[in-house]
């Protein structure tokens, strides 16, 4: 049987990396960066599509930079959502399935349950504006398409808020963490192995949410990133830290961000045969594997 052919793009990003780090062997795998590809351009994206003849996209590539957006609207939904459109529009000439990675941030976090997939998209700042209208025009091109709402995501490697909270950890005695913005902190990991079950089977389409199991606020997520950080040797054993918890109003930006982004993933679980882990025990695996490849070192 001939391998299916994925052609990835953001291949330099956090998510990209994890999936090619974790691709099975049954894919054969092209990832292109956005010097290879630059996804708002749409004539280089038809002619990469056409020369590479994917079986499936996977469209990893995203502007995230959720306050700088605020101030670069025009950058945000270049990338976000004509990208998003580009790509939709290839794969409808070449006929290859489209997954599309997306966002808590297409949500206003006015819920105090998990959001369904079916539930109404309002973004609050311009990055989760230029996301929602990438999901909107994805399902009108291609309503066989794959969309994938992941939340709070972060690997070993990259800028993200696991790691930039250990580096702070190392260097002060005191941190502040907003304690009323509540969501679920989600490995890259994860995502990656529930993108390729969906490369897996062919019928599947619509939204899906993904994330690790589990509930937490930026404040829950540091005092973990601080005790599996010290019981894995990120962290020197005898660090002492304080934590404070403070509130969004204590520590403004200049994007609005959605006080509570729970992702409901029964229909993931229904549909596809993935074993979600609690938050934590992510956590503590991407730490325990930080920390022996550190000391390989």
């Amino acid at each position: 049987m001939t391998a299916k052919k994925i052609l990835i793009t953001g291949k330099n990003g956090q998510l990209g990396c994890e999936l090619q780090n974790l691709c099975p062997d049954e894919f054969e795998m092209v990832a292109m960066a956005r010097k290879e590809l630059d996804i708002s351009n749409s004539s280089a994206v038809l002619k990469a599509v056409e020369q590479a003849q994917p079986d499936i996209i996977i469209n990893a590539a995203a502007y995230t930079a959720v306050d700088r957006a605020e101030q670069e609207r025009e950058a945000a939904f270049s990338v976000n959502a004509r990208g998003a459109e580009n790509i939709a529009l290839a794969c409808k000439q070449v006929g290859a399935r489209f997954i599309h990675v997306s966002t808590d941030f297409v949500f206003d976090g006015k819920k105090s349950s998990p959001y369904i997939v079916s539930d109404k998209r309002n973004p609050l700042g311009v990055y989760g504006a230029s996301k929602a209208e990438a999901e909107a025009v994805v399902q009108k091109i291609l309503p066989e398409s794959v969309i994938v709402r992941t939340a709070w995501v972060y690997s070993a490697h990259g800028n993200n808020f696991a790691n930039t909270m250990l580096r702070l950890m190392a260097e002060r005695d005191e941190l502040a963490v907003v304690a009323d913005q509540v969501g679920t902190p989600t490995w890259t990991g994860t995502i990656a192995e529930v993108l390729f079950a969906l490369a897996r089977k062919e019928q599947a389409q619509g939204i899906y949410h993904c994330t690790d199991l589990g509930v937490a606020s930026w404040y829950d997520f540091a005092v973990a990133i601080y005790e599996e950080g010290k019981s894995n040797g990120l962290l020197p054993a005898n660090k002492e830290l304080a934590i404070k918890a403070i509130t969004t109003q204590d520590y403004p930006t200049p994007a609005q961000r959605p006080s509570y982004s729970v992702l409901d993933k029964s229909r993931l679980l229904n549909d596809l045969d993935v074993d979600l882990r609690n938050w934590r025990e992510s956590l503590r695996q991407v730490f325990s594997s930080k920390a022996q490849k550190l000391k390989a070192y």
